[in-house]
């Protein structure tokens, strides 16, 4: 087996098939096909399946893919440091960062980084789930993911800052008419929910059970943009960071009463170069929203954090 096969199979799982893999990589379709071949013979496994969507990784290939990555990405690491310095930074970057937090930090910092180290090749990727973000860190696939905190979250995550949450309505929903919106208003309401292992789903799950709010779900969906396109058109309330609400939707998005917030970490790989470090000074310079009781809300009110 080769990095190269490893390299082959991982963008096959990519691109659904091998023609637009090979166009991926630059590489001969035929050459391709060959070397999966030879590596599925070396393994003693079929890596996929052919469906009508296209290649897709078999139960045992997506084992497989798994550690894969794990080793192309600690190869570029490796081929990262010895053929650069921190004047010059080369090689490949992975960030992920988790569905609707630093939706608005993340392109800036991004950008500025690009600027700074302009050799430097940065993948980005955006993931749902917690449980799924902290397997990858610990497998040593990311090198930064920026997460929600939450409860049993890694002990060596950096504290950024928080992401306020916004209900976003329908246009002409009655609501609007008010600066802020009171949970306790949205009694009977249906909601635009997310992937039950998500933790955007996770907040708004807390937000309903500590309101006492019954949990209408109108449609579940695994992006942000989605959830607030369908909230304005009617389908039902959704509760996302106020950063992931894109501009031309804000007039439908209002801050909520008890304030809804969510801490927000980002996880460096054990162990970082400098490119992790710019990128982490760069997320630490950014604006981020206060800690919840320095925001201005009536005295006899509570803000609500609820955990991922």
């Amino acid at each position: 087996m080769s990095l190269r096969q490893f390299e082959y199979a991982l963008a096959v799982a990519e691109a659904g098939s091998v023609t637009a893999a090979a166009e991926l990589l630059h590489v001969a379709q035929p050459s391709m096909s060959q070397q999966i071949r030879n590596l599925e013979r070396e393994l003693g496994v079929t890596l996929f399946a052919r469906t009508p969507a296209g290649l897709v990784p078999t139960v045992v290939g997506r084992a497989f893919l798994r550690e894969a990555q794990v080793a192309v990405s600690a190869a570029r690491r490796a081929r990262a440091t010895a053929r650069g310095g921190a004047e010059e930074l080369v090689g490949e970057l992975v960030v992920a960062a988790q569905m609707g937090f630093g939706t608005r930090q993340l392109p800036v910092v991004l950008s500025a980084l690009r600027r700074r180290f302009p050799r430097l090749e940065v993948t980005v990727f955006e993931e749902p789930s917690s449980a799924e973000l902290e397997r990858l860190c610990r497998q040593g696939v990311l090198d930064l993911a920026l997460m929600a905190a939450c409860e049993r979250g890694p002990a060596d995550a950096q504290h950024l800052g928080y992401e306020e949450f916004v209900v976003v309505l329908s246009a002409g929903h009655r609501l609007l008419a008010s600066e802020r919106v009171e949970l306790c208003e949205l009694e009977g309401e249906s909601w635009v929910r997310f992937d039950r292992d998500s933790a955007l789903d996770g907040v708004l799950t807390g937000v309903l059970r500590d309101n006492k709010l019954t949990p209408t779900t109108a449609a579940r969906v695994s992006q942000t943009a989605t959830a607030v396109r369908w909230a304005a058109h009617g389908l039902g309330a959704t509760l996302v960071p106020a950063s992931a609400v894109p501009r031309g939707d804000k007039h439908l998005a209002r801050p909520v009463f008890p304030a809804v917030s969510q801490p927000v970490v980002a996880v460096v790989r054990r162990d970082a170069g400098p490119a992790e470090a710019a990128l982490l000074e760069l997320l630490r310079a950014q604006s981020w929203y206060p800690p919840p009781q320095s925001w201005v809300t009536p005295p006899s009110a509570t803000n609500s954090v609820p955990t991922a």
